[in-house]
């Protein structure tokens, strides 16, 4: 049974801890950001992942995302040139997801078995505060792939609402994408929010590739 939780109280730490709970148990849960409403569950454990793919019905050849809670948390997980951290320290927090090689704890199942990883840092108190009592997340949209993205939890569909242990409800969000970059190869994978200034930092980055 799904917990709907609302974001009209101060102090949130119980229900964030119950997430957190939840998600050590392997359930995955709905959470904000600053672009859309992400579904969540441990990014180490393989079931976890493959419960994700699952509920949005994912082609498995499509790697899902990991989100942490600050870059310094990002780095325990990955394996960054000097340009990439520097990249990532200009950036994040924020709607950007830095393609980067992954460490050994990143399981195949979150990459469909690639040697790079996307990374999350979302530029959100509730979300980075969920990640600081769970650890690594998937981050991906709480919709079923094929559908549009979600911005508010009355959005949800009946599928992932009865699926996910909880709802972190954290109002209406932007709806903004992401851009997904990868800084060494300079490529810009998809464009969304501060694509311009993205590319401005590409073309003069202040390291060496």
């Amino acid at each position: 049974m799904t917990a709907d939780t609302s974001d009209d109280r101060p102090d949130r730490s119980d229900e964030l801890r119950a997430a957190a709970a939840a998600v050590e148990r392997g359930d995955p849960v709905v959470y904000p950001t600053e672009t859309v409403y992400g579904l969540g569950a441990d990014a180490l454990d393989s079931d976890a992942v493959e419960r994700v793919f699952d509920l949005k019905g994912r082609d498995r050849s499509k790697p899902l995302s990991l989100g942490v809670a600050s870059v310094d948390a990002a780095l325990r997980y990955t394996r960054p040139t000097e340009l990439t951290v520097a990249f990532a320290r200009a950036f994040l927090p924020g709607p950007v997801t830095v393609v980067v090689e992954r460490g050994d704890r990143v399981p195949d199942a979150l990459t469909a078995g690639r040697d790079r990883v996307g990374i999350r840092v979302p530029d959100h108190d509730l979300a980075r505060a969920l990640l600081s009592e769970t650890g690594p997340l998937t981050a991906t949209s709480a919709n079923v792939s094929g559908t549009g993205s979600v911005t508010d939890p009355s959005e949800l569909s009946d599928r992932i609402r009865e699926g996910v242990a909880a709802v972190i409800d954290g109002g209406e969000a932007p709806g903004t994408e992401s851009t997904v970059v990868d800084p060494d190869s300079g490529t810009i994978h998809r464009r969304g929010a501060m694509a311009g200034a993205i590319e401005a930092w590409l073309a003069d980055p202040p390291v060496d590739g």
